[in-house]
């Protein structure tokens, strides 16, 4: 089997093309001798390990390996003794696509890191996982890193073949006027903005593929394998997790009426605050808080997870400023910490910085609070163009 596997290893290799180039790839610590990839379905978890691979290691070079646990293979034939085989062969690199298929995935790690010092294992699972919390074994051993999906900045370099660099919150807020000329001199953003928010997040938009349909099925694998078979919930739980996210992008972005969407769904406050916490572990909403609150508490604020969700779940209904704040919250989120905000702002990050979003600023601004312009191309002072925030990663 073995033989197979590299075979297989080598034709993916060969026939991946040239991905776009995750800023992830940067941030890891490779030296690191067992790595977690976690991300929701569909934002390129496969594709990020085959890169590292193509990067590192030519396709026929036999001391990486990539598997997928989706191989029947791994039913019956233990995946520690497969990584000795490995290992004794030469191999020093592991590449383990869709850990979670494996019912002791945290104790085959673990097992696998101890008998093999020299093997290095890079796995890829998913946001439902808890690679720490609830397996403690891995605690001390296991880096873990979020792959999330493409940011409008790498959503730029592919459409628009620019080469622009991630910034800091802190540098676009402070330079934010001479970072939007320097990219507009490569291009317009705002020609691409509304694509991005329609259909950018997901990879899978590069694919000859109706990106509609391809969404709602992926949405609906979130919910049947990365939420009920993770959890090891019954089948029962998956209408009304499905019936409840319909009613949570249809209504408003507010606090949800957990009482009011318990009686729709049938079932009981606790069972809803529950469901809406695997939705949000499976990157499907959003759950926002204010300062100092977290959950079980109910969220001041819950959103879906991105922008193409929305189009996905209520196409032709996409409330445009709710859109605009998905946005932001959802670029945003992937470096700081979001808190609902209060009268004078819609957010507030890392506990301080006020953020509000809106089309027209007011006449009398306060100094407190820096403004987030939705069609602006060039900013000007306090006051900064929505889509420089899809250049945080």
């Amino acid at each position: 089997m073995l033989e197979t596997l590299f075979r297989t290893h080598q034709y993916l290799l060969e026939h991946m093309g040239e991905p776009v180039r995750r800023s992830l790839m940067d941030e890891i610590n490779w030296r690191d001798r067992l790595i977690g990839i976690k991300g929701s379905r569909g934002v390129g978890k496969t594709t990020f390990l085959l890169q590292y691979a193509k990067e590192n290691f030519s396709p026929k070079d036999r001391r990486c390996l990539y598997v997928n646990m989706n191989n029947f293979f791994f039913q019956t034939y233990s995946l520690v003794k497969f990584a000795g085989e490995f290992y004794k062969a030469g191999g020093q690199v592991l590449l383990i696509d869709q850990i979670f298929k494996l019912s002791s995935w945290s104790h085959v790690l673990h097992e696998c890191y101890e008998k093999f010092p020299m093997l290095k294992i890079v796995f890829t699972g998913s946001t439902v996982m808890r690679l720490k919390d609830e397996n403690p074994e891995l605690n001390g051993i296991c880096r873990s890193y979020s792959l999330k999906g493409f940011s409008f900045r790498e959503y730029l370099n592919i459409k628009a073949g620019t080469n622009i660099k991630p910034y800091t919150l802190r540098e676009l807020v402070n330079r934010h006027e001479r970072i939007a000329k320097e990219v507009c001199q490569q291009c317009n953003p705002l020609e691409h903005f509304q694509a991005y928010l329609h259909h950018g997040y997901y990879p899978f938009f590069l694919d000859k593929r109706n990106f509609s349909e391809n969404l709602l099925k992926v949405m609906n694998m979130m919910i049947e394998v990365d939420i009920l078979l993770i959890n090891q919930m019954e089948q029962k739980n998956l209408n009304r997790i499905k019936k409840l996210l319909y009613l949570l992008a249809t209504g408003n972005t507010g606090a949800p009426n957990v009482s009011q969407l318990a009686s729709e769904v049938q079932t009981s406050r606790t069972t809803i605050m529950n469901y809406m916490k695997f939705l949000s572990d499976a990157r499907l909403v959003n759950m926002i808080y204010r300062k100092g609150d977290e959950f079980p508490k109910k969220p001041a604020r819950l959103m879906l997870h991105n922008t193409n969700l929305m189009h996905g779940l209520t196409p032709g209904r996409v409330n445009r400023l709710d859109m605009m704040e998905t946005f932001f919250q959802n670029a945003v989120s992937s470096k700081h910490r979001v808190n609902v905000g209060d009268r004078s702002c819609n957010f507030i990050l890392d506990g301080k910085a006020r953020f509000r979003i809106q089309d027209e600023v007011p006449k009398r601004k306060s100094t407190e609070v820096i403004y987030v312009c939705t069609d602006r191309q060039v900013g000007d002072g306090a006051e900064v163009p929505l889509w420089m925030f899809g250049l945080i990663y």
